[in-house]
């Protein structure tokens, strides 16, 4: 095993919980290979993800890219990043690139493309999206996440449909005076 794995596996083992630890290990890492994916996906997932930073988590994430296309760790948190900045058509520029990538696990994918479109309000758009996920979907363990999302999704559709009543009862009233 190369020093920068065991730097690499400490930095994993210690995220989210020892951020300090983390670090730490990170930068050992970088300092033996500054062109790391893991490496820089998870610099980029703590900007993100902690320090709510997005713009410099971005910026990791587009280097990580720039060195591997085909780093698939990279899509699912560089996709989060997007849509919690509200980039909303960059989100689905990568998510419409990252379909076509060989190899990356499209049940991700398309989760991320629900919850874009979620937070676009695209309830029924979303669910349909969600079908995509689970017909995609290999790996038991991920099925609940996308269920997780799926029943949220669906709790938003319900919220909506209990507002209507009632505005339809104000109309009402006011049709009846």
């Amino acid at each position: 095993m190369k020093t920068i794995d065991k730097y690499l596996f400490q930095a994993l083992d210690n995220y989210p919980y020892s951020l300090e630890e983390t670090i730490e290990s990170l930068d050992y890492a970088f300092s033996y290979d500054s062109k790391n994916t893991m490496v820089l996906c998870l610099y980029g997932r703590i900007q993100a993800e902690h320090l709510m930073n997005y713009e410099e988590a971005k910026s990791y994430f587009q280097e990580a890219l720039a060195i591997n296309i085909h780093a698939f760790e990279v899509y699912p948190h560089y996709l989060q990043t997007l849509i919690l900045n509200e980039d909303y058509e960059e989100a689905q520029k990568l998510i419409d690139f990252a379909l076509t990538i060989k190899g990356i696990n499209k049940s991700v994918i398309f989760v991320k493309k629900a919850i874009l479109l979620e937070v676009q309000h695209k309830f029924k758009e979303a669910l349909k999206v969600i079908k995509q996920a689970k017909l995609y979907s290999i790996q038991h363990d991920y099925d609940t996440g996308i269920s997780d999302v799926e029943k949220r999704i669906k709790d938003k559709v319900d919220l909506l449909k209990k507002k209507k009543p009632k505005k339809e009862k104000k109309d009402s009233k006011k049709k009846s005076k």
